[in-house]
């Protein structure tokens, strides 16, 4: 079969198309033929080098996908040409990928090809931040940092549904614009105004109760000094960081940057800051089994939809990586095989 198996760390021309010997699952696992791809920026990290969770090389690359089931390992009771969404540490950059039996969870009829390719990494680390580790309620105040791109658009649509007051920041006119069309309350253009300032403002020189960070460096620093009494702050991500694992000279900046507890401060005004990967939950079947039936559930009550905003044909894996990385994506980016 074909798969994009990376054997190097480096830029976008790194990925090529290989041959590979077609996967057979095990007990308890699921073989899905790939009809789509939902591009994740932690595998442009991954690409890279710079991504943790990712296995050591060779690996095919890809955390997420939209498929049918065609064969089944021993002891899965699952229906051959079921179609599904398939989640886990990698593989789906591929004609199939083999998943956890758990882990080929039932696609959403609601959904197009492309929105259920753009699911479940987005929204269940969305879910998770807000609704599992933030407790969201109604009345809450919600910043949402780089809110036009695939977590942020899946945590705006999340505030939403629930009535929250959402504020979220992008750089262009026409994410913003996006973010409008979400609903959110107050888009903010980072690049033009202090988005800490806009949030004091339209608290009347308050703050905000949860905020989903997903950027690092100052901008954490700040939405960390934005919190209520009692607010919240989870991390989700850290997109901002600019290191290399090959340069030295990078290090420093990269500990300086990565986001850092203070305890007195938080005591004073009684803040929290908490951390999510979603990556580490699947390990955990009951967690993914129950976060999933009342996350689809919320879904499809509130009828939410991921944002898609390019579609690319498998060919083109190298130009899908480099849209993402030129900035100008917002929502999801997804690869198609048919």
């Amino acid at each position: 079969m074909q798969a994009y198996l990376l054997t190097k760390h480096g830029p976008s021309p790194t990925l090529a198309i290989q041959d590979i010997p077609e996967p057979m699952p095990k007990a308890g696992e699921i073989r899905v033929k790939v009809h789509r791809i939902g591009i994740n920026y932690a595998e442009i990290l991954s690409r890279r080098g710079q991504y943790r969770w990712a296995p050591k090389l060779p690996y095919v690359l890809g955390m997420e996908a939209y498929g049918e089931i065609d064969a089944v390992g021993e002891g899965v009771d699952r229906q051959v040409g079921e179609m599904v969404i398939a989640g886990g540490q990698f593989g789906s950059y591929a004609d199939k990928v083999i998943v956890k039996d758990y882990m080929a969870l039932p696609a959403l009829k609601q959904f197009s090809p492309e929105e259920n390719a753009a699911f479940i990494v987005n929204y269940m680390t969305a879910w998770v931040g807000l609704m599992k580790l933030a407790r969201l309620q109604s009345s809450d105040s919600v910043l949402v940092n780089a809110a036009a791109g695939g977590v942020g658009t899946a945590a705006v649509q999340l505030a939403k549904g629930l009535g929250c007051k959402v504020f979220g920041t992008a750089s262009k006119p026409e994410k913003l614009a996006l973010l409008k069309k979400l609903g959110v309350d107050y888009p903010i253009n980072y690049q033009e105004f202090d988005f800490t300032s806009v949030v004091r403002e339209a608290q009347l020189g308050g703050g905000v109760d949860v905020v989903l960070e997903l950027v690092g460096g100052n901008t954490f620093r700040k939405s960390r000094d934005l919190l209520n009494p009692f607010g919240k702050l989870i991390i989700a991500g850290m997109a901002g960081l600019k290191w290399s694992k090959r340069n030295p000279l990078t290090w420093p900046d990269l500990i300086k940057n990565i986001p850092q507890a203070k305890i007195l401060q938080m005591a004073q005004r009684s803040t929290g800051l908490l951390a999510t990967h979603i990556g580490y939950l699947i390990e955990h079947r009951e967690v993914v089994e129950q976060e999933w039936q009342t996350m689809t559930k919320f879904v499809k009550d509130h009828n939410i939809k991921p944002v898609v905003s390019q579609v690319f044909p498998f060919e083109e894996m190298t130009q899908a990586h480099e849209y993402i990385e030129s900035r100008k994506s917002y929502g999801k980016v997804v690869v198609t095989l048919d």
